[in-house]
């Protein structure tokens, strides 16, 4: 079996027992409903204790559940087809450039992690239609100037 057919098995089972992700991952528990999901849909792996609880939940072999277990293959093709997706890569191509100046000019030198990272999603009541609120927090993580002569910093925090 590949990744990908145990995903869409997992798939199918929620449909077939009418689950929502929700009550999913209440059942499986144990870190962030971002990561659980990002697990079953094969983006991400789930720790052993976690993919065990998953292959309860959804009656997989030993087999599957080391799948789930196992580090993936991850990302999509650039750029995505799906709407929903695709409104992700442009909020970053239209104001990625924008983050950044704000990011460097806050921190230095450097990135924000998309591993040491967290997320939150809540729907924001609105008037003229609900909204999506998310919020994102990752490490800043300053570039390394390595072979630095003498006075020279060893990374690019932001310089005072």
């Amino acid at each position: 079996m590949k990744r990908e057919q145990l995903t869409e098995k997992i798939l199918d089972i929620k449909r077939e027992k009418g689950w929502t992700w929700k009550h999913i991952t209440a059942e499986i528990g144990g870190m962030s409903p971002v990561l659980v999901i990002g697990a079953l849909l094969g983006q991400m792996k789930l720790v052993k204790p976690l993919a065990a609880r998953a292959a309860k939940l959804f009656s997989l072999s030993a087999s599957e559940e080391r799948m789930l277990n196992e580090v993936p293959m991850r990302g999509t093709p650039m750029p995505p087809t799906d709407p929903l997706i695709y409104r992700f890569y442009e909020m970053v191509m239209v104001n990625g450039p924008a983050w950044k100046a704000l990011i460097e000019e806050e921190f230095g030198d450097g990135i924000m992690s998309a591993i040491d990272f967290n997320m939150d999603l809540e729907r924001e009541p609105n008037a003229k239609g609900d909204r999506v609120r998310m919020t994102l927090s990752g490490k800043f993580l300053p570039y390394k100037y390595y072979s630095n002569e003498q006075g020279i910093p060893d990374y690019g925090f932001k310089e005072e």
